[in-house]
């Protein structure tokens, strides 16, 4: 009978960076560690390929539930990651050529670890672009480089706001009012390629609704209120948490995205709503705010994440 595995690997960003008031990678090893697994932390940079073999240069980390010295490490090993029960991906964006890059390395062992989210899936659905599936629950929007329809969309809605396909974290989000200004539109199209072009939600500076997506299931939400004068929400972006639920019309377009991401081996994922509407992000590379929802509901959903992986 083969061994039990009882190694969860995660490819994040330096573990030096982790804030456990708000990562929701820590809040997801702290649980895993309960149940009895082994972490094993690596970064992009550390992954090799040989062979058929495909491994990861990092340390195993025991996490401890304290403000100070909250993870002590192993020196560095060199781990096959087929010796893992489960892999998580869990670096930060931007979504680049070392991500893809990546979810190569990743794709190769597929058939033997249980990689979360899948990797060909991160890297085939493109967080704002796959919402134009859900076209008739956003407000209106166009994907494009031509400067001439963000006229025209301009002249239609009068206030807009322009997002980079593959931003992240509220970057390079602009929000226009008034005239558009033709340098700074090309200089801006030439810097990020094509865009997602939204008509202005005012509603948005009470903040939007993160919902939290596990296993198709639709198990939460937390609302993102922005800082003063500001459009952008996250919490990154200075944007504070707090209570919120739900309502009929969000929870049924929830419920319809859910149903579809699980289809295309998505097992978690964020989505945003302001004014009843998805605004396009929908966050399948590293979501985050199950710290924050812990925080202001009593609920773990580290627990839901893990009870859907593991019975």
């Amino acid at each position: 009978m083969e061994k039990i595995k009882k190694i969860i690997a995660v490819q994040a960003d330096n573990i030096k960076s982790i804030n456990i008031y708000t990562d929701t990678t820590y809040l997801l090893c702290l649980e895993a560690q309960r149940r009895g697994f082994k972490i094993f932390w690596y970064q992009t940079a550390e992954l090799t390929l040989t062979n058929k073999k495909v491994s990861a240069k990092g340390y195993f980390v025991k996490f401890f539930d304290r403000k100070k010295n909250f993870f002590l490490k192993s020196g560095k090993k060199d781990l096959n990651l087929v010796k893992s029960k489960f892999l998580l991906i869990r670096q930060n964006p931007p979504f680049n050529i070392e991500y893809i890059n990546s979810t190569l390395y990743l794709e190769k062992i597929i058939s033997k670890v249980k990689v979360i989210n899948d990797p060909l899936s991160i890297r085939n659905i493109s967080e704002k672009f796959y919402s134009s599936k859900f076209f008739k629950y956003m407000p209106p929007t166009i994907f494009t480089k031509d400067m001439n329809e963000i006229y025209k969309f301009h002249n239609k809605y009068k206030k807009i706001v322009i997002k980079p396909i593959h931003g992240y974290a509220g970057k390079d989000v602009q929000l226009i009012k008034n005239k558009l200004n033709k340098n700074k539109l090309s200089l801006y199209l030439s810097k990020n390629g094509h865009v997602m072009v939204q008509k202005f939600l005012p509603a948005v500076s009470k903040g939007d609704k993160r919902v939290f997506i596990i296993n198709g299931k639709v198990c939460g939400a937390i609302r993102r209120v922005p800082p003063k004068g500001s459009i952008l929400s996250n919490i990154s972006q200075g944007g504070s948490a707090i209570k919120t639920t739900l309502n009929y019309k969000e929870k049924k377009i929830s419920t319809i995205i859910a149903k579809d991401l699980l289809k295309n081996n998505v097992y978690f994922a964020g989505i945003d709503f302001v004014s009843n509407f998805i605004i396009g992000d929908i966050n399948i590379t590293s979501p985050t705010g199950l710290a924050q929802y812990k925080q202001l509901t009593g609920n773990d959903l580290s627990k839901v994440f893990w009870d859907g992986l593991i019975y």
